[in-house]
């Protein structure tokens, strides 16, 4: 893919950047660990600094010192995800988003900050986007928990559907590039209806939501190889919110180009971390005493310079500078992951590449 801030070579992952930050990282740090893209959020930057305020300094790239490519998703994610009723554990399949309010108009939300009252139109949205000047933008869609029932995914499909057309008529950035949303549930034909309709509008990519978000791999899978064949396999496909070496691979196995997850740095801040065997958590009392690397295989600033004894030292004494080095070697890990599938997808051994990774990977050891 080729921006206004430089190619993007794929399939590719994501860090995630949600308040133009990626988490105790630099963006010299990520250049450095070979990511050439970074994801933002849109609601978080609307309540705070602001769109306006970001734009005053020449929008997110120069505010935040990153002069690669910038994707900024649209934010509907955050307001159905972040006002759920919390109270109960169980979300409900009739009425999905408690705290939100809901119409064909937009969807009004409070604050996760202060209580404040908010409301997104798909224009609104747009024009958030369009101030704050990511490279590629992202379409408002209705975003509903893996169990919703057919009816209410259905609603949810149309409406995302009509909102991705008054986005894509809102957009006036010629610079920036829109991409709309596949929704439908864990619902065949709702998959296959909404994959032909976001296809038909056209725009510069088209992006996969609503899975990875509690259903079983197998369904996730399912659903892609569904909707993958009724897509225009020319432009950009963008699974949201996959991360996990197994789910990135076999998604490109099915066709997908672009990923995002805030998994690496989230579990990494949490002392998990992968090797090519697994994924470890470097609290577990043996490592007390191992000199070894976190994984023999890795050529990470992290990999080269400290043990897996002083790493879960870091950890046990709740030091930040542990949460770091773990960060710089999940995001090196995943790109470098990334890296290897391209090659191999060049050498046209893919298929080759991805058996021999997941004949050694186990999901989890710790």
């Amino acid at each position: 893919m080729h921006t206004p801030h430089g190619r993007i070579r794929s399939p590719f992952f994501m860090p995630i950047g949600t308040t133009g930050f990626v988490k105790t990282l630099t963006p010299d740090e990520l250049k450095t660990l070979g990511a050439e893209i970074i994801l933002a959020n849109t609601y978080h930057l609307y309540l705070r600094p602001g769109a306006n305020a970001i734009k005053k300094f020449g929008g997110l790239h120069k505010w935040m010192n990153w002069n690669g490519p910038i994707l900024t998703d649209s934010g509907g994610y955050q307001v159905f995800s972040l006002h759920e009723n919390r109270k109960s554990p169980h979300v409900s399949t009739k009425m999905p988003h408690t705290r939100v309010k809901i119409s064909d108009k937009g969807v009004e939300f409070k604050s996760h900050i202060d209580g404040s009252v908010h409301f997104f139109t798909p224009e609104k949205v747009i024009k958030i986007e369009n101030k704050i000047g990511a490279d590629i933008i992202m379409a408002l869609d209705e975003c509903i928990p893996h169990n919703a029932d057919k009816t209410y995914a259905a609603g949810a499909m149309k409406r995302t559907h009509e909102w991705a057309v008054r986005c894509k008529k809102a957009h006036k950035s010629p610079s920036q590039a829109l991409f709309a949303i596949v929704q439908g549930g864990m619902f065949k034909d709702l998959r296959v209806e909404s994959a032909k309709f976001i296809s038909d509008l056209d725009l510069p990519g088209i992006a996969i939501g609503g899975l990875s978000v509690g259903e079983t791999k197998q369904k996730m899978f399912e659903m892609l190889e569904v909707v993958i064949p009724h897509l225009n396999a020319k432009k950009p496909i963008y699974l949201m919110g996959v991360g996990s070496p197994i789910d990135l691979l076999e998604a490109i196995d099915r066709g997908v180009d672009m990923f995002d997850c805030v998994m690496p740095t989230r579990i990494a801040r949490h002392g998990s971390f992968w090797t090519t065997a697994a994924k470890q958590n470097i609290k577990n009392t043996k490592y007390k005493l191992d000199q070894k690397p976190l994984d023999l295989s890795c050529s990470c600033y992290t990999c080269q310079k400290f043990t897996r004894s002083y790493m879960r030292h870091l950890f046990m004494e709740k030091e930040t500078l542990g949460m770091r080095l773990m960060t710089i070697h999940n995001l090196n890990f995943l790109l470098n992951l990334m890296r290897q599938a391209r090659i191999a997808i060049t050498k046209g051994k893919f298929g080759q590449f991805k058996k021999s990774f997941l004949a050694k990977f186990k999901e989890s050891d710790e």
